[in-house]
C-alpha cells in the first residue's frame, strides 16, 4: 500500500519561505506526474505546481516565479519550494501522486501552511 508522507508546513511570516516534503512509502512504478495542491477554508482545491515525467512543470499564475517544485526520483520524493509567501498562500497544502492511464491517485494527509504577522 503506497502512503504520502507531507512534512515542512508551519506558521511564517510574510515575505518568508518554507520547503514541503511529501515522500511515498512503497513501491510506485510509471508515475505520470507529481504536483501539489492547497485548498484554503472555504475555497475549493487548487493545483499549485505539478512536474510530469517529461520533467516539464507547471505552476498556478498566483505562485509562478515564488514557488518551485521538484523530485528526487531515486526517493519518490517531491519538494515544493515556497519563498516570498503571501498571507493568501495560507492553506492546507496536498501532496498528489498520478499515474499513467489514471492507473492511481495517491494523496497526502495535508499540511497546513499559515502565512501571517
Amino acid at each position: 500500500q503506497v502512503q504520502l508522507v507531507e512534512s515542512g508546513g508551519g506558521l511564517v511570516q510574510p515575505g518568508g519561505s518554507l520547503r514541503l516534503s511529501c515522500a511515498a512509502s512503497g513501491s510506485i512504478f510509471s508515475i505520470y506526474v507529481m504536483g501539489w495542491y492547497r485548498q484554503a477554508p472555504g475555497e475549493q482545491r487548487e493545483l499549485v505546481a505539478a512536474i510530469h515525467s517529461s520533467s516539464i512543470t507547471n505552476y498556478a499564475d498566483s505562485v509562478k516565479g515564488r514557488f518551485t517544485i521538484s523530485t528526487d526520483n531515486a526517493k519518490n520524493t517531491v519538494y515544493l519550494q515556497m519563498n516570498s509567501l503571501k498571507v493568501e498562500d495560507t492553506a492546507v497544502y496536498y501532496c498528489n501522486i498520478k499515474g499513467f492511464s489514471a492507473r492511481y491517485d495517491y494523496w497526502g494527509q495535508g499540511t497546513q501552511v499559515t502565512v501571517s504577522s
